[in-house]
């Protein structure tokens, strides 16, 4: 199958932004203060290279073994690579330095594992914890009820920085009050946890193609768009 040009991703991208522009009017928000990670995961490298070029926040990749072979077959090196999908503790090593940021971090031992690969390859790793706001069984994450105490360990492993949280919404699109309440938990626990902390945590990665709109208005900083970017896979 051919992959689209960079013309029709441009297009796609217009749409994208208009969107969220539109979102950002109707929540009282700047535009510039939600930015757009390109999911590129299944995707070939030529999509990673297509939201670098126009100014994107990076490559957004699921599975590390995919993005290792897209990595080292992408010509350019300034491009930003993110893991956004489930994290097995046997590959936080691989993972700890490929990745600019790992924006799936859901449990202590991997954090930990992280920490480690990280001060041995002498870098500080950006992180996010992937907290399961919408309660689904089917989705990874922590319950918002343990986030303080993964945080609290967290800030512990002095070679991770926790720079805020993410999730996946529940699969509804019947019922979209489902996922802004699912965003809407994650940005209360993420405003508690500030407080209790006294950090910043500032980014809240949450939204897709499909309810970026709804995470706008609920205070997300980053939606993470592949379908509406690139096509169905």
């Amino acid at each position: 199958m051919t992959f689209i040009t960079f013309d029709d991703f441009q297009a796609n991208l217009a749409r994208v932004r208009a969107r969220l522009a539109a979102a950002c009017v109707v929540a009282g928000r700047p535009v510039d203060s939600v930015r757009i990670l390109a999911v590129t995961k299944t995707h070939p490298v030529e999509a990673a290279l297509y939201a670098h070029r126009a100014g994107l926040a990076g490559a957004g990749e699921n599975r590390v073994q995919e993005a290792l072979e897209k990595i080292a077959a992408c010509p350019d090196p300034s491009v930003r690579w993110e893991l956004i999908g489930h994290l097995q503790s046997n590959k936080a090593a691989k993972a700890a330095t490929a990745f600019a940021r790992i924006q799936s971090v859901d449990r202590l031992e991997l954090a930990q594992k992280l920490d480690r690969a990280a001060a041995a390859a002498g870098k500080v790793l950006p992180i996010l914890l992937q907290v399961n706001a919408g309660d689904d069984p089917a989705k990874f994450g922590i319950d918002c009820a343990a986030a303080p105490a993964l945080l609290e360990a967290t800030l512990k492993c002095p070679a991770l920085k926790v720079e805020g949280l993410m999730t996946v919404a529940p699969l509804a699109p019947d019922n979209p009050a489902i996922a802004q309440k699912c965003f809407a938990r994650l940005r209360e626990t993420r405003d508690a946890l500030a407080k209790q902390f006294g950090l910043p945590l500032a980014e809240l990665s949450m939204g897709m193609s499909d309810d970026m709109e709804s995470a706008i208005r609920e205070g997300s900083t980053m939606v993470r768009v592949g379908t509406a970017l690139f096509g169905k896979r």
